[in-house]
């Protein structure tokens, strides 16, 4: 729209008499409204980085301590002990200015540097305050006094009203663990997958790799903890994500979903207006850090926020050796697909942003535009389903000029993407599990090509009003997308709203003009590439084998009635339940946060431990009750303890994969870490918790739940299992396999995480004394069954 209108705003003719010069008032108005937005966005980022920089103090607070410092002179004390008048020997307009501005300046001099020394003393003792974790290993309840002095201090330090960005130079640098601390607690993670000839042949190389090569590895990496805030975030998005030549589709990317059981609007173009419009105003929200900054839920801890700073206009670049992440301060437009034609729709008029009705106009406009696909344009997002390097190829030999470059320009510097489907999905017909499973795979990678799998997230609207979102992972974690997402749906639904026939509220300017359609150039040969990485996205689509279920039998409400973690809980289940799909255990993956630390991602919590093997094992020998109830609370505290421990920094698999990253710097092959790195996560698990359960009534509005997000399998022959938490009655579980492996069934493991469930419910509600009957032979009923005999 910019464009265009600029292309109009100045014409001007040459004629017999002169030039005939024209003037456009209203495009050069909407010229200078978009210039006065720029400014205001500049000037909000001055202020909010002046604010930050000075936190947990206040740019106001500046001015007491001049003022105060300037009271006690005028007191005939001198509170600097000499050190304004040297600042007034040494100023370099001592000969212009009086005696008495001198002394004035000096003052001011002094009282500034008294100020920033106040501020970096206020800083580095908040940091220190969060450098403490102890807390988070006290039993609920019993809280220390030396916990209760910490919180009070954290209080008296914490400054007031922080932005979101306020406490990144208060975050500590992610510690490093001992080498020896994670040997010991490898060895262990690994004991009860390993038979005692495979343990003793591991043991050795780990500790030949602890004497030798480990201690100089680890000596290069204690460097780099010194010299950087985080000494894993930049390897592992670089050597995870960004270096990995295989699809990101599946492989890499993750989803989110609508409301599970209320769709609040069927018109598609109004549940894309809403949608779009509470995207735009979050992006309001983080760019004015008006979001406050993310807390360890119940206490004032805060989490790191860096990853939000790359959520709009961010777009990952394919590289034929490693791609990058290129991130653009703004965008005043969103990119467009549907049926196979690309888009450019403005989300500005004249500096001031669209509202939902105006939007929704704009996309129904797009829905009824009848005209054809380009040659080629129709698959062309299947270039960022496929393999890494032919995109990449692709990208440099037909996209690096001209209309293409152009049209690539425009969606890859877009705010997002947004998808408008042309089927429905959801929860609905005569079978719910099967429809919600195809929506699972819908948003996860669709047709394969309707989809900008590079952007930060794409939104997908459906024909049905249903939306949800597919998120590229390198630049941040599910965590923070979450969050975006949790205050779009609530939003949408109860803020802005929908009028008595559906459509948006709000009013239509009549001049808008209609979205721009992109221009292609694709030539045959280019074509042939598409199809090629289609072919190859396919076939991995194809293979996802995806279950989606509610669990409504109860949920962390009765969990917490036995003083046990709802977390910990469910981990467990996901361990008995694959011990009774595949008849064995397995090296398991659960993703826990390190944002306690600046720049903090994610660290592995191995949920498969010897405490939790034994209690399976216990209870599918059909132990006596009180057996099992004693070796599963043991289960569960030492989840526990590896949650905390791996959130506090004394995980174990980011210091091996760095120890490893050094090893192939140095050129150094260790046989250790050459078998450590490869181990398959058979079972990857994943809980995506509800951070912002302000914005949803579930008391009276119960039906306003959201079904949570799920990713692919991460092994060829494992599962990804994700749940989400909702309320105190509901979990939602996401489950992926693939249907090439004979031996994983994700209905069937799904059918086990069930039972599993309500097995480990009786066994904690069972009577001591006098256990209930059943003619059940299997889980916890085998236990009521040998009582019995």
């Amino acid at each position: 729209m910019a464009e265009a209108h600029q292309a109009v705003a100045f014409q001007f003719t040459i004629t017999p008499e002169g030039i005939d010069l024209h003037l456009s008032h209203q495009a050069l108005t909407e010229v200078y409204l978009s210039g006065i937005r720029s400014w205001k966005k500049r000037i909000i980022r001055l202020k909010n980085s002046v604010i930050t920089g000075v936190y947990p103090a206040s740019p106001s607070s500046w001015l007491f301590v001049v003022i105060a410092i300037l009271a006690t002179m005028y007191t005939s004390s001198d509170p600097s002990m000499g050190l304004i008048s040297k600042i007034q020997e040494h100023l370099p307009v001592s000969e212009v200015l009086s005696v008495h501005c001198r002394t004035l300046v000096s003052a001011v001099v002094f009282s500034t540097l008294l100020w920033l020394s106040l501020i970096f003393t206020m800083r580095f003792c908040l940091k220190q305050l969060l450098s403490y974790h102890h807390w988070m290993f006290e039993q609920h309840g019993q809280i220390s006094n030396t916990t209760r002095v910490w919180v009070g201090l954290v209080k008296m330090f914490s400054g007031r009203q922080p932005l979101l960005y306020s406490y990144q130079g208060s975050l500590p640098n992610l510690p490093l663990p001992a080498i020896e601390s994670t040997i010991k607690s490898y060895l262990e993670s690994v004991r009860p997958l390993m038979d005692n000839t495979e343990f003793e042949r591991m043991t050795t190389l780990a500790n030949d790799f602890e004497n030798g090569l480990g201690k100089r590895l680890q000596w290069y990496l204690k460097l780099k903890a010194l010299w950087a805030a985080n000494y894993v975030s930049d390897w592992w998005e670089e050597y995870i994500y960004l270096r990995g030549r295989n699809p990101i589709m599946v492989n890499s990317n993750y989803y989110g979903m609508d409301f599970l059981y209320v769709t609040p609007t069927p018109i598609q173009a109004a549940r894309a207006g809403n949608t779009i419009y509470a995207l735009l105003l979050y992006r309001q929200k983080l760019n004015r850090e008006e979001i406050k900054p993310s807390r360890v839920p119940g206490t004032l801890i805060p989490l790191c926020a860096a990853q939000c700073e790359r959520m709009f206009n961010t777009t990952r670049i394919p590289g034929e050796e490693t791609d990058t992440v290129a991130h653009w301060q703004d965008s005043d437009y969103v990119a467009v697909y549907h049926k196979g034609r690309y888009f450019r729709l403005w989300v500005y008029q004249a500096g001031r942003l669209l509202s939902p009705r105006e939007i929704e106009h704009q996309i129904q406009r797009i829905l009824d535009d009848s005209s054809p696909p380009l040659p080629g344009e129709e698959k062309l997002g299947a270039f960022t389903a496929g393999d890494r390097i032919p995109w990449a190829q692709a990208r440099k030999e037909f996209f690096s000029s001209g209309v293409n470059k152009r049209s690539l320009d425009c969606i890859e510097k877009a705010a997002f993407f947004v998808t408008l489907c042309d089927d429905e999905q959801g929860m609905m017909g005569d079978d719910p599990a099967t429809s919600l499973d195809s929506y699972a795979k819908a948003l996860l990678h669709g047709k394969c090509y309707d989809r900008w799998f590079d952007k930060s997230f794409s939104v997908v609207v459906f024909k049905n009003g249903k939306n949800g979102l597919n998120a590229e992972h390198s630049w941040a974690d599910a965590p923070v997308v979450a969050h975006l997402w949790e205050y779009v749906l609530a939003t949408d639904s109860f803020q802005l709203g929908y009028s008595e026939e559906g459509h948006s509220k709000g009013e239509v300017d009549s001049s808008l003009p209609a979205p721009q359609r992109l221009n292609w150039d694709i030539s045959s040969q280019c074509q042939e590439r598409i199809s090629q990485s289609l072919s190859v996205a396919q076939v991995l689509a194809d293979d996802v084998d995806f279950h989606v279920f509610s669990f409504r039998d109860f949920g962390k409400g009765r969990i917490k009635r036995f003083r046990l973690s709802p977390d910990a809980f469910i981990q467990v289940a996901l361990q008995l339940a694959y011990y009774r799909d595949r008849g064995m255990f397995c090296l398991t993956y659960e993703a826990s946060m390190t944002r306690l630390f600046r720049e903090g991602r994610t660290e592995t919590v191995r949920s498969c431990t010897n405490e939790s093997c034994a209690f399976v094992r216990a209870l599918e020998n059909a132990e006596s009750v009180a057996v099992c109830q004693h070796l599963f609370r043991q289960a569960c505290e030492k989840h526990q303890l590896l949650y905390r421990m791996a959130m506090t920094g004394s995980g174990i698999d980011r210091h091996l994969f760095c120890l490893y990253v050094v090893s192939k710097y140095l050129g150094e092959e260790s046989p250790f870490l050459k078998e450590v790195l490869p181990e398959p996560w058979r079972l990857s698990t994943s809980q995506t918790p509800v951070q912002q359960v302000e914005l949803f009534d579930l008391v009276n509005h119960p039906e306003y739940i959201s079904c949570g997000g799920g990713f692919g399998p991460v092994a060829d022959d494992g599962y990804g299992v994700s749940y989400i938490i909702v309320g105190e009655n509901m979990i939602n579980f996401h489950i992926s396999s693939k249907h090439s492996c004979a031996q994983t069934d994700s209905h069937k493991y799904g059918t086990h995480i069930k039972r599993a469930l309500e097995d480990l419910l009786h066994i904690m509600s069972s009577d001591l004394k006098e256990p209930p009957r059943s003619q059940n032979q299997t889980g916890v009923n085998q236990v009521k069954a040998k009582k019995d005999l």
